[in-house]
């Protein structure tokens, strides 16, 4: 019991996927505070540590819960989109322009699902599946935001 209690914690993202409208969107801009503290205070290592423990933990969690709601991808569950935001924002630094683009990057990207993140969503199953389509939708977002960055800012 204690096991399902904390993988809701750590899936939902401190509940934050609970939220009645948007819950990926909510969890995805509940995240960006956490960012700017690892990038803040660690830098561009400190936020790669975040976004690797997230997304690990987060497999863990997302199955878990998932199992336990008997539900395969419920919308509640927001650790994914917490590392694709994480992922996306890996060279932002704490330019909030940035952060503002690669939030919208990284929405854009999650809902349109191209490929390889339409496969992931589509043919990986479990926790990792869960994962892993938010985790390819973060990582085309950061190419993206990467190369704004470098040209524009």
């Amino acid at each position: 019991m204690m096991k399902v209690a904390l993988a809701k914690i750590i899936s939902t993202w401190f509940y934050t996927g609970l939220a009645p409208k948007a819950p990926g969107t909510f969890g995805s801009l509940m995240t960006l505070p956490f960012i700017f503290l690892c990038s803040a205070y660690g830098g561009t290592t400190l936020v790669a540590v975040f976004a690797l423990v997230v997304s690990v933990v987060g497999i863990w969690a997302a199955d878990c819960y998932a199992k336990a709601c008997n539900i395969k991808d419920p919308g509640f569950i927001v650790i994914d989109e917490t590392a694709g935001q994480t992922i996306t924002l890996l060279f932002a630094g704490t330019n909030l322009w940035l952060y503002l683009i690669g939030f919208l990057l990284f929405r854009f990207f999650d809902i349109l699902k191209p490929w390889p993140v339409s496969w992931a969503d589509t043919k990986v199953k479990g926790g990792l599946g869960i994962m892993l389509d938010d985790i390819f939708a973060g990582c085309i977002a950061c190419v993206f935001l990467y190369s704004i960055r470098y040209y524009y800012f």
